[in-house]
């Protein structure tokens, strides 16, 4: 038991000495360095009516242009708002997702102490597949493609010939 315990604090003082992970938006106090407030707005794009319950998913970018360890996710509320304060400034990577909707995507420089951003959703557009059309789809396009039957003017009807009564022979 006592060896476990050793092994165990150990474990903790190299930890500490090595220095832990920290997460990428964690500065230290000497290098805070400017903060932004960030105010968003999530509307929809044909009427411009608020998408509520919108999830802003927040990403830091790298000087390389990839996207960074960590992130945070913001929920809009019923007038399709949502704000977060102290983002440090430089390039940040906005996703809005939203059920019944494209998700947005889109990169922004924030160099302003007050940033507003309005996302404009739109609704998905019809899919294809580098498949081809679904067998469904093909029998729909058959039909369509095949020429009308040629119209051809009604011939005038004879009338059947006259049947003669069955008569029994008496």
């Amino acid at each position: 038991m006592n060896r476990l315990l050793f092994a165990f604090a150990m474990m903790v003082t190299l930890g500490i000495a090595l220095g832990a992970p920290r997460p990428s938006w964690a500065q230290d106090d000497e290098d805070e360095g400017p903060m932004s407030n960030m105010r968003f707005v999530v509307v929809r794009d044909a009427n411009g009516k608020p998408v509520k319950n919108a999830a802003v998913v927040l990403h830091p970018v790298t000087k390389k242009g990839k996207q960074a360890m960590g992130g945070l996710e913001l929920k809009t509320d019923e007038e399709g708002k949502t704000w977060i304060d102290g983002i440090p400034y430089g390039v940040l990577r906005v996703q809005v997702l939203a059920p019944g909707f494209q998700t947005f995507g889109e990169d922004y420089e924030i160099k302003l102490p007050e940033t507003q951003i309005t996302v404009r959703l739109k609704r998905p557009t019809s899919q294809y597949s580098v498949y081809g059309a679904s067998d469904k789809d093909k029998a729909k396009d058959k039909k369509d493609q095949q020429p009308p039957a040629p119209q051809t003017q009604p011939q005038a009807q004879q009338p059947p010939p006259a049947q003669k009564p069955d008569r029994k022979p008496e």
